[in-house]
């Protein structure tokens, strides 16, 4: 009967941990308007590992989402309409940037199977994470939460998307931006009417 009773409250005691520690772990996020933590990092370019700086981007505006992981279904879905985007993203000046806790050769797997563009942060200390409030957002398998952050030219804050819906997220920034349309082709100069001919 005794073990039975120390074996209920290890139970009990695991429940409630479990139960409270997503409150726990979980940072604040950050707020628009606040400067942008900096941080450096490695980042995955297609097949290339090579260090970077938030502040590399300095005079750029800065689209940084965390995600949970490479290769499920939700992150894959998202990153896929970032990639259909690219060229609008570009086009306004917008820089995208991707950060999970993956390695190096998940970043690398996904990069390749799905065609995607543009860079994937390392983050396998979580500092980046816990920085923007991304962390633990599933604490049971230790992965981020699903955030994404524009920064300014300035390293300000200016939109922060906290509930993200993965097929739709980079349509909502683009129009959210005023760059939801592709640029209009150039206007062709008016034709100049001919000289009249001589006689």
């Amino acid at each position: 009967m005794k073990m039975i009773t120390i074996g209920l409250i290890a139970i009990a005691a695991i429940m409630v941990a479990v139960a409270i520690r997503p409150r726990l772990a979980r940072a604040e996020l950050l707020k628009e308007g606040e400067i942008a933590p900096p941080f450096t990092t490695q980042m995955v370019t297609g097949e290339q590992v090579g260090p970077m700086a938030l502040a590399d981007y300095h005079g750029r505006k800065v689209i940084l989402y965390f995600y949970p992981k490479d290769e499920t279904s939700g992150c894959t879905k998202e990153a896929c309409a970032f990639r259909d985007g690219y060229a609008r993203f570009t086009n306004a000046g917008l820089v995208v940037l991707g950060c999970s806790v993956d390695s190096a050769d998940a970043h690398k797997d996904f990069i390749r199977k799905n065609g995607l563009p543009f860079p994937l942060l390392l983050d396998p200390d979580k500092k980046i994470a816990t920085a923007y409030g991304a962390a633990n957002g599933i604490p049971i398998l230790g992965l981020d939460r699903r955030i994404t952050y524009v920064i300014d030219e300035n390293g300000k804050i200016i939109k922060v998307y906290p509930s993200v819906d993965p097929s739709t997220h980079a349509t909502e920034i683009l129009s959210d931006l005023g760059a939801n349309n592709p640029p209009a082709p150039a206007q062709p100069a008016p034709a100049v009417p001919a000289a009249p001919a001589s006689n």
